[in-house]
């Protein structure tokens, strides 16, 4: 089977396997996430206002002390698949 031609471009560009997963999503045709959607979005737990972080694709609330990763452009609200905020990320938060 031939390999298509941008997985051998993403193999110079980035050798270690981290690199090449940042590259190759960055490549993916995933949807993008629309933040004019934040005007109807709220942590479900709180019912906060949430903060998009475009370089950690995640929705974050100062509140809950969660982040909510975006999948395929698809915001996952469910409090089991988020992330915990540390101090220092909630303190960048303004809370």
């Amino acid at each position: 089977m031939p390999q298509r031609p941008e997985i051998g471009i993403v193999q110079e560009i980035a050798p270690d396997k981290r690199a090449k997963t940042q590259l190759e999503t960055l490549m993916s045709d995933a949807p993008a996430f629309d933040p004019s959607i934040l005007d109807i979005l709220v942590c479900p737990q709180t019912k906060s206002r949430l903060i998009y972080d475009e370089g950690a694709q995640e929705l974050k609330c100062a509140a809950s002390r969660l982040a909510y990763p975006i999948r395929e452009g698809i915001p996952i609200m469910l409090p089991d698949e988020a992330r915990p905020l540390d101090d220092g990320e909630v303190a960048a938060l303004g809370a």
